[in-house]
């Protein structure tokens, strides 16, 4: 079945002024890094803090391994965290679909859609909606930086009528 029109996105790249509404745009190509480790190493330093709120809440370091997506992409449902930032950096060479939403009385918004390079990854502040990890036509692994602890740190919305993006 095709996607109706109104419900198709399109993808567009992945800038830091575009995406500054939800978050921060990890890359090397803002500020000049600075030398360490005996000049054996250039640091890009602070390219987005980690949010976390919450009780005996903590910053946590995980890898995800995802299944790629190509072609017209269905946008069935996003998901937020109240409770703290979430970081997706790729370890791989590779593109990523990055879908967020404004939110709009709690609820999400139109969604956006934005393809990222290679070398750039995203930092979804709390409570933004976003898409699921949507790797652009070969599986990939990501560094992730987020909240862990006690108290609901995920809501999940299900579109009525799934959006559409058109990624190759």
């Amino acid at each position: 079945m095709a996607p109706a029109e109104s419900k198709t996105l399109t993808a567009r790249p992945l800038t830091r002024e575009a995406f500054a509404p939800f978050g921060d745009v990890l890359d090397i190509g803002g500020d000049p890094p600075k030398p360490m480790n005996g000049d054996r190493a250039l640091r890009y330093h602070a390219l987005a803090e980690a949010q976390v709120s919450g009780s005996d809440a903590r910053v946590i370091v995980s890898i995800a391994v995802s299944k790629p997506v190509s072609g017209l992409v269905e946008i069935a449902m996003v998901e937020r965290h109240p409770l703290g930032s979430q970081v997706f950096m790729p370890l791989d060479d590779g593109g990523l679909l990055v879908v967020v939403c404004p939110d709009e009385g709690g609820r999400p918004g139109r969604p956006e859609a934005f393809i990222a390079i290679w070398g750039q990854g995203v930092n979804y502040r709390a409570n933004v909606w976003h898409g699921v990890l949507a790797p652009i036509e070969r599986q990939q692994s990501y560094l992730i930086v987020d909240r862990d602890g006690p108290g609901v740190n995920l809501e999940e919305h299900v579109f009525e009528a799934p959006w559409f993006v058109r990624v190759s």
